[in-house]
């Protein structure tokens, strides 16, 4: 499956239906020619196992979570607007005027707020907040709103995929589409000889929760998670707060805030950068999480790399990463995949 076509795939966290619908066909046709199968839990994730050649190797999980950032509509005003809160960490600051798509039958809006040449002096100083914004479908009333896009109807942005740059790209739900990209291609072209679950997870923007019930079913030796993680790399950031750098390839979690990662699991993710040359950072900030910080806690603990893909503006219509770092992701789980073939369980 191709990047442009799994970015754009409808699936904010809690309506996964139709990114895990594309992607189970896709998991489906690989393991056709392979000794695995396909299956769902009650939570929503989505499995496929492919089963190893070894029983001595460890049993790998991968992870990476197929949900992404939107809006949930609350309730249409008399006006006809469609009022809305988040699903997941959305800045209202970055959603005025950015186009979306509401509900199950994908209606177009705008969101929208006040005119500036009807803001008084107070509202200009404040920033937007999910009070003073809506979504615009051009409705002319709440019953027609509400008939289109009822209450808990799911949203989110529309953005065009475009390559552009020295090698950038600009989508939705970049975060996590591009881990979860990987993982199909783990799937398809790894040799590693023992078992492997692949795990795209549900509902990882609003707090890790199909990890936690993923990690559990599954009780695998160990886990890599493969996600996206800040790229604050602008000019207007001094060097030293800059957490990762687009173009300096992919960046290894070594902490977050739900996770430490052991530190012989950093070395051999180190170990293997360096073995077969992929570029690799450090991730330089300890704030967010992912599903890492659910899976390491499971059982007797599962041991966890986190490797994660350097991304401008997250959690917004348009995040930008660089190819190569997506590219040099997917080497640097392959490899680390062989050094685990190995380990013990």
């Amino acid at each position: 499956m191709l990047l442009k076509d799994i970015t754009a795939l409808f699936g904010p966290s809690g309506w996964e239906d139709e990114a895990r619908n594309a992607i189970r066909k896709e998991a489906q046709d690989i393991l056709k020619e392979k000794e695995g199968r396909v299956y769902g839990d009650t939570m929503g994730n989505l499995y496929a196992y492919r089963k190893g050649t070894d029983e001595k190797a460890p049993h790998i999980m991968l992870a990476a979570h197929m949900d992404e950032v939107g809006f949930i509509v609350r309730f249409a005003g008399e006006d006809g607007q469609l009022r809305i809160d988040s699903v997941g960490g959305i800045d209202a600051r970055c959603c005025v005027s950015k186009r979306v798509i509401v509900g199950e039958k994908r209606v177009p809006g705008v969101i929208g707020i006040k005119a500036i040449h009807l803001m008084s002096d107070a509202d200009r100083k404040k920033a937007p907040d999910y009070d003073s914004i809506f979504i615009d479908i051009g409705a002319k009333s709440k019953e027609e709103a509400e008939g289109l896009c009822p209450p808990g109807s799911y949203a989110t942005f529309e953005s065009e995929y475009r390559e552009f740059g020295d090698g950038f790209v600009k989508a939705k739900a970049l975060d996590d589409r591009a881990g979860c990209m990987i993982l199909l291609d783990v799937l398809r072209e790894s040799d590693y000889p023992g078992d492997i679950t692949c795990v795209f997870t549900v509902q990882e923007e609003v707090g890790l929760r199909g990890a936690k019930i993923a990690a559990r079913k599954v009780k695998p030796d160990k886990a890599i998670i493969l996600d996206t993680t800040t790229a604050n790399d602008m000019g207007m950031v001094d060097s030293h707060k800059q957490v990762t750098r687009c173009g300096d390839g992919p960046a290894l979690t070594f902490m977050d805030r739900r996770a430490i990662i052991p530190a012989q699991m950093r070395e051999l993710a180190l170990g293997a950068a360096k073995k077969h040359d992929i570029p690799v950072q450090i991730k330089r900030g300890n704030s967010g999480g992912t599903d890492a910080g659910e899976i390491h806690l499971t059982g007797e603990g599962v041991p966890c790399v986190v490797i994660v893909i350097p991304c401008r503006y997250c959690h917004s219509g348009v995040s930008v990463c660089k190819l190569s770092d997506i590219d040099y992701a997917k080497q640097l789980a392959f490899a680390v995949l062989d050094e685990m073939k190995d380990g013990t369980k």
